[in-house]
């Protein structure tokens, strides 16, 4: 905890953003950090609540020791709190600029509204962290012998290849774009996080002894079979990329598209690579000029409306098939849990207007080309209502409503019928294997992340890699020293 009556005396404050008529302009961070003792102000709010819901199960799925490295914070000793962070969570600077932070919905004070800037004081430390030279390699004291693949660069595979090659294994971490990364690094726009974050962090994991093989597509360039036989152990941690089919007609008119490729080619040109992709190539996607239609109401669909906005659009309609959220949530029925109320991203207060209980029927065009989005309102049965359609303009529309399981023309065309799948309450194709062991049908093969749980958050993503880590070390060596 803080200080013992700090959430009295103090109020809740975070980073300010950049004013949209500004950051609209560029695709860098738009966060103002604040001052190391405005920082210290707000970790004095962590109160003495007993059951710290916030680093539990309903709070933060890595068990980040949040009251401890609040109190540290507070007495100013930010050197400990930065390794009691990094205990927990290899990867604060990702965390605490793009997780939604249901660590804060769990906060005890969230049942007055104002819970303590969880996520604000995780991002201060990761980054004081870079400043004060505290992210260096951790080599082990000496190797096992053991070498170990990791299928897939994203946070899960990340997290696993850094806790496997601290404990002395030989790890090779395979990755079928152009860096390592995955759609952290091409899906996530920079506007929220910068590359350069993971740059520092693949240096710092060269030095603990992983070696990136990019540019290789595991199951198309090299397959399973191949490093099952040069490894000990193979970990699979390929993400979920295949999108989740619409079914609305008119989606292959030219101005349609997945959201995904075209983040993913926006990402390439800010970091100034061939927008072409291993597994979207597509003609060149920009929205400068046009009226965009997105339809999702996501994180990537968010993520699509920054990005349009960027580009320079006309205009930016957002649709979502569910009803407005209330404004605030019951507490006695939902907290700690994550709540459904009206939340409104930086995206989305850049101009974008918002239509819910709005289903998407058709994409028309004339000559093979998008000029509108027709719909309608739909009843809590998300049904349309009908008289209620309307046609709003587009020249460009994106299909943001999820994700249904890993690429099938890779990993999972090769180990057919010898992987076994398993869809999930959301109709995802997963790859089966549980959450102790990690273990998949296949003899010394893994998999963790969102390829095993289906599209979820990068928390969850570094919780299972490390996870798995213990997993795959247990079995090579008979026990681990890796947390739980």
């Amino acid at each position: 905890m803080g200080k013992v009556t700090g959430f009295l005396e103090i109020d809740r404050q975070v980073h300010k953003y950049q004013p949209a008529s500004d950051r609209i302009r560029h695709f860098r961070e738009f966060t103002l950090p604040m001052s190391d003792k405005e920082v210290e102000k707000q970790a004095a709010r962590c109160m003495d609540c007993g059951v710290p819901f916030c680093h539990g199960p309903t709070g933060c799925p890595i068990h980040n020791q949040i009251p401890d490295w609040n109190d540290l914070v507070y007495a100013g000793d930010w050197e400990n709190a930065i390794r009691n962070l990094h205990s927990t969570n290899n990867f604060p600077e990702f965390t605490g600029r793009i997780c939604p932070a249901p660590c804060e919905e769990a906060c005890t004070l969230n049942l007055e509204d104002i819970p303590v800037a969880i996520k604000t004081i995780e991002q201060a430390l990761a980054d004081k962290a870079y400043e004060l030279g505290m992210v260096r390699p951790q080599p082990p004291e000496s190797k096992t012998g053991k070498r170990v693949a990791v299928v897939g660069s994203g946070p899960a595979g990340m997290a696993a290849a850094q806790q496997l090659a601290r404990v002395g294994h030989d790890v090779h971490v395979y990755e079928r774009e152009s860096k390592p990364g995955g759609l952290m690094r091409f899906g996530i726009p920079d506007f929220k996080m910068e590359k350069h974050f993971i740059d520092r962090r693949v240096e710092q994991m060269r030095g603990e002894g992983v070696t990136f093989h990019c540019g290789v597509n595991v199951g198309v360039d090299k397959t399973i079979d191949d490093l099952l036989a040069g490894h000990d152990a193979v970990l699979y941690c390929g993400g979920s990329e295949t999108p989740r089919p619409a079914g609305i007609p008119g989606a292959d008119l030219d101005g349609v598209h997945d959201a995904m490729p075209y983040l993913v080619q926006q990402n390439k040109r800010v970091g100034h690579e061939d927008i072409q992709s291993v597994a979207w190539p597509a003609e060149p996607i920009l929205a400068g000029g046009k009226h965009v239609v997105v339809v999702g109401g996501g994180d990537t669909a968010s993520d699509c409306v920054g990005t349009a906005f960027r580009q320079g659009a006309v205009r930016v309609t957002q649709l979502d098939i569910r009803p407005q959220p209330p404004e605030k949530e019951n507490k006695l029925t939902v907290w700690p849990y994550w709540a459904t109320k009206m939340r409104t991203s930086s995206s989305q207060a850049e101009g974008a207007e918002r239509e819910f209980q709005v289903a998407t029927l058709e994409f028309i065009g004339e000559d093979g080309a998008l000029t509108g989005v027709k719909c309608c309102e739909v009843d809590e049965k998300r049904q349309p209502i009908a008289g209620t359609e309307f046609v709003i303009r587009a020249d460009l529309a994106f299909i943001a409503i999820g994700f249904a399981g890993p690429f099938a023309d890779s990993v999972l065309k090769e180990l057919d019928g010898r992987l076994q799948l398993i869809k999930d309450m959301r109709r995802s194709t997963n790859v089966a294997a549980n959450d102790r062991d990690y273990r998949t049908s296949v003899d010394r093969l893994y998999a963790a992340g969102d390829v095993r749980r289906g599209q979820s958050l990068v928390v969850w993503a570094i919780r299972e890699g490390r996870q798995a880590a213990r997993s795959i070390d247990e079995a090579l060596m008979g026990a681990s020293v890796l947390p739980l």
